[in-house]
């Protein structure tokens, strides 16, 4: 039987302080490749991510992965478990996740453009902006405001809900708030993609999707891909500690999402979307 291998791992490390040295344990975040298989009920199977991720969270991570791009819907999902095919080795079991669909599996083209990620930069060919319209609309208006004073609360209590990074220092995280700021959910992993997955998979098996009134702020930056996921979700604003891309200002402000960076102690930058800040 193999191991389940867990969010953090042990290792010895030697530590220099000055001309001092000393043999000690250190905890590090598990990073761990993860495949995300599909089956249909009548046999077929494809495998469409492979991923590098921490262990945790599986299931939320392979739905959400899947309601991002546009590929499985949450009331198209049977069933969701750990691969038990004869070809996948006791060992990477729990490194491979399978999803029965009800219907086909998605055709072979539109899976074929993705699908192998990493916990640096995620999905590699990303959709480009035109695309997303395809299947994403603009988020409503006038459904949320947040006033200052919630803003600079929420990467506290983000940093408070991460109980991993507290031993590692070694992990990204995305937590779902209130507009009153209060936290329904943290997911942490080694890729702020696969935290924000987690995020959506989480809404999505819970039956809470779209999350049109919810803030989602992350603990790095806000790249393109961070507002893909979270305009998917419907999630109207997104925060983050670091700085925006050029890209991620232009999902913002085409689809009507507030978009909120360098958001630290008592002062950030809004880039798109400031009629939900209540100053």
């Amino acid at each position: 039987m193999s191991e389940r291998p867990g969010p953090t791992a042990r290792v010895r490390v030697r530590e220099l302080t000055g001309a001092t040295a000393r043999e000690r344990r250190d905890d590090l975040a598990t990073e761990e490749p993860l495949e995300i298989r599909l089956t249909s009920l009548d046999g077929a199977r494809r495998t469409v991510a492979i991923t590098m991720r921490t262990p945790g969270h599986d299931f939320e991570l392979a739905a959400g992965f899947l309601h991002a791009e546009g590929l499985v819907t949450p009331g198209r999902i049977a069933a969701i478990g750990y691969c038990t095919d004869e070809d996948v080795p006791p060992e990477a079991r729990y490194n491979t996740v399978t999803v029965r669909v009800r219907g086909p599996i998605p055709d072979l083209p539109a899976l074929d453009r993705h699908f192998l990620t990493s916990s640096a930069c995620g999905v590699c060919g990303s959709a480009s902006l035109d695309a997303l319209h395809d299947r994403c609309r603009p988020v409503p208006s006038g459904d949320v405001e947040l006033t200052p004073e919630v803003l600079y609360g929420l990467p506290d209590r983000l940093r408070a809900a991460q109980g991993v990074f507290g031993k590692t220092g070694g992990l990204h995280a995305a937590g779902l708030f209130t507009p009153q700021g209060e936290a329904l959910a943290v997911r942490e992993d080694v890729g702020r993609h696969n935290a924000v997955d987690k995020l959506t998979g989480w809404a999505a098996l819970a039956g809470r999707l779209p999350l049109d009134r919810h803030v989602l702020m992350v603990s790095g930056r806000a790249s393109y891909e961070i507002m893909q996921k979270a305009l998917a979700a419907g999630v109207p604003v997104v925060c983050a500690v670091s700085a925006p891309s050029s890209l991620a200002v232009d999902v913002a402000r085409e689809f009507g999402m507030t978009l909120v960076g360098f958001l630290r102690g008592e002062r950030c930058n809004i880039y798109a979307g400031h009629e939900r800040v209540r100053v």
